[in-house]
């Protein structure tokens, strides 16, 4: 249940309220959407604080969850941690004046982020079913959107046309901005899309995701337009970066720190020589958003738990030339890796 979320949060954190106003946090405790708002929440209950513009739809939003709707106060949200002894609030997304603010009201202020972090790592059967539908668009709208590629079409048009039919799908929006990169700009990890036209023989690589219930999906893939002969490096990369694609799903499992996940991917890559291109972490996790705890790399001392969400994305670059990156979103259940996007992985020549 919504209101247990945020009693959960302020007890691990040892505080006696709850004060939170980042978007995402309020989102995670209230499931209703807005750009402005305060959540507090105490022994005596939760209460949703936000502005006119909002309010009827709040209201209607959270009938029967037992979440409480008003207007905030004429002294403005932080007049709320008035009183507190020991007020729980992200001070990562906490600014130095709202700061200021809250420590003139309450007698002293600790930091929740940790508590939110691991309560949103672990998704509930609710959120879970989000993001598998978030997912399920994704990979309809990339299936349906490999027929309109043709030689001459920009980066920025291709994109166009794989974000309208999410849309089209029932996404209320992308996850992020949609990576579009044709040819040599494959070779840059986060590509920014453009002009570039589509030649025969270039490579294609496509990180997109979109938003379904609030929350995320997040896949790559990377075509070739045509086979122009010139690619057989290309090609021996792109099994050895779907081997080690593969290698993570089969090995992660409950327990590992996020260096040992990553670890399951970069020594396929290590071994056929490959992991000095691998110059990013295998994956984070996924939720409300795009990159949340937990995280796959190298340094990760995080925890994999059943009910996780987190991207499998190795990948190498070869600057000037071409990258290769395969992505799935995956979630752990039973201690096995099972993929919400399930989009063909073997080469694909369009």
């Amino acid at each position: 249940m919504l209101i247990e979320r945020s009693r959960k949060i302020f007890k691990a954190a040892g505080a006696d309220r709850l004060y939170v106003t980042a978007p995402d946090l309020r989102f995670y405790l209230t499931g209703f959407a807005s750009t402005d708002g305060c959540v507090v929440a105490d022994e005596s209950g939760t209460t949703f604080y936000t502005d006119a513009r909002y309010l009827e739809a709040a209201s209607a939003a959270l009938s029967g969850s037992g979440i409480a709707v008003k207007q905030p106060p004429r002294g403005g949200y932080s007049a709320l941690a008035e009183g507190a002894k020991t007020l729980a609030t992200s001070l990562s997304r906490t600014t130095a004046a709202e700061y200021l603010e809250l420590s003139a009201k309450a007698e002293k202020i600790t930091d929740c982020t940790s508590a939110f972090e691991e309560a949103m790592s672990v998704k509930e059967e609710c959120e879970l079913a989000a993001i598998q539908k978030a997912c399920e668009i994704a990979d309809k709208a990339y299936l349906d959107t490999l027929g309109v590629f043709k030689e001459g079409m920009t980066e920025n048009e291709a994109a166009a046309e794989l974000e309208y039919r999410m849309r089209k799908y029932g996404a209320s929006g992308t996850s992020f901005e949609t990576i579009m990169a044709f040819g040599e700009g494959s070779s840059v990890p986060h590509h920014e899309t453009g002009e570039r036209k589509l030649k025969f023989g270039d490579i294609i690589l496509i990180d997109f995701g979109c938003k379904w219930g609030g929350y995320c999906s997040d896949c790559t893939r990377t075509l070739l337009f045509g086979d122009d002969k010139k690619h057989e490096e290309f090609k021996k990369a792109y099994e050895k970066v779907l081997e080690a694609h593969f290698a993570a799903k089969q090995k992660i499992t409950c327990g590992m720190t996020g260096r040992e996940a990553d670890e399951t991917a970069r020594c396929v890559l290590r071994e056929a020589g490959l992991d000095k291109y691998f110059t990013h972490s295998l994956g984070h996790g996924i939720g409300i958003n795009i990159h949340e705890y937990p995280y796959l790399s190298p340094r990760s001392a995080n925890i994999l738990k059943d009910g996780m969400v987190f991207s499998d994305e190795p990948g190498v670059y070869f600057e000037g030339d071409f990258g290769i990156r395969i992505e799935d979103s995956v979630c752990l259940e039973g201690g096995k890796v099972r993929s919400l996007t399930n989009t063909d992985k073997k080469l694909l020549i369009l």
